[in-house]
């Protein structure tokens, strides 16, 4: 018997499921790292290619010490055809406008692709203001935040979504789609991981600790992820996004402060209707968890959870939600597995039904 997901089993005597084969195009960084230590679990999906220019040659796990023992195979940089021709789905952690130069080849060879850079989660005239650059390859992708994007199972191209647009927009979605929502301050706060593999001066240790950065206080290059997606469900909400980095390895708090359009000021003071709101949108919400305490990076860090509370502040327009989430899981490897999941018609939870690490 395999435990495939959410107390789901299948019995290999009865039912026969397919493997796919699974490539990482820019296995090297954090997320690649995060993919296989997941994939490495995942009963109906194996890692047969990891590349990378640079690396090529050198196992993974001399890069990835924490897989030693798990994979035996090494980096490799083989062409976009040639990944094509070995995976069904591939990943492609690259920086942003390198994901660009892979995926059309990619996906006319028949393979299905996650993209984890920001390439293909926006339309392109608005990814040319934001990141500045022209978009080589146009190609139309699903926003893959499946929790408001049921349509990924069908995709062949998805755009992972940002950390920060998935923590903030999970946690604003219902109220957003029910209709409350005048304006919406997000105030979000990351742990170091966030910034890549690569040192900087944000994330050089002691720049970082004991202390807050705040940062991109009006610009952030998620902010239009954010937007896009809560105008979609309430098409004249207002929203700003200020992010800071706080010394913290990974786990993203995002605390969002809701001011509610004049007839709803009476709704967001209500917890049970606030509550029922949130439990219809995400009732078959499987990572997902609506709890009443404060949510807490070390309740979610390991996980593909992402955990949401709320409170009303008395006598105001104002509801403060607060989500809690693994930047590089929920908000990045574990999100694309879930893609994965959808687009190889898997149950959505499988390799990911696992709690976070505690303490």
């Amino acid at each position: 018997m395999w435990r495939l997901g959410r107390g789901q089993f299948i019995s290999l005597s009865r039912v026969v499921m397919r493997m796919i084969d699974v490539g990482i195009v820019g296995g090297s960084g954090y997320t690649g790292g995060e993919l296989l230590r997941l994939l490495a679990g995942h009963p109906l999906a194996k890692v047969v290619c990891v590349t990378s220019r640079k690396l090529a040659g050198k196992p993974v796990a001399s890069v990835h010490p924490h897989i030693r023992g798990i994979y035996s195979i090494s980096f490799e940089a083989p062409s976009a055809k040639e990944v094509a021709e070995r995976c069904d789905v591939v990943f492609t952690a690259v920086p942003h406008g390198t994901a660009m130069d892979w995926v059309p080849e990619l996906l006319d060879a028949g393979t299905k692709v996650i993209d984890l850079s920001s390439d293909y989660r926006l339309p392109v005239d608005v990814f040319e203001k934001t990141y500045g650059t022209k978009h080589r390859a146009p190609r139309d992708a699903i926003f893959g935040l499946c929790e408001l994007h049921p349509e990924v199972a069908s995709a062949s191209l998805v755009g992972n979504p940002g950390c920060y647009p998935t923590g903030a927009t999970l946690a604003v979605a219902p109220l957003a789609k029910a209709g409350l929502v005048d304006r919406v301050v997000f105030d979000s706060k990351s742990g170091i991981s966030g910034a890549g593999a690569e040192p900087t001066e944000t994330s050089h240790y002691p720049n970082m600790a004991e202390n807050v950065i705040p940062y991109k206080l009006t610009a952030h290059r998620h902010a239009p992820e954010i937007r896009q997606e809560l105008t979609r469900l309430s098409k004249d909400i207002r929203v700003s996004f200020t992010p800071h980095v706080v010394p913290s390895v990974r786990g993203i708090l995002t605390t969002a402060h809701v001011f509610a359009k004049e007839d709803a000021v009476d709704t967001i003071q209500d917890r049970t209707a606030v509550a029922e709101i949130y439990r219809e949108f995400y009732k078959n919400a499987h990572f997902i968890r609506m709890i009443e305490d404060t949510p807490k990076l070390s309740s979610v860090r390991g996980s593909n959870f992402c955990d949401i509370s709320f409170e009303p502040e008395k006598g105001s327009d104002r509801l403060v939600v607060l989500s809690a989430i693994d930047n590089l899981v929920k908000g990045a490897s574990g999100q694309a597995i879930q893609n994965m999941n959808l687009m190889s018609g898997f149950d959505e939870t499988t390799g990911l039904w696992f709690p976070g690490l505690a303490p």
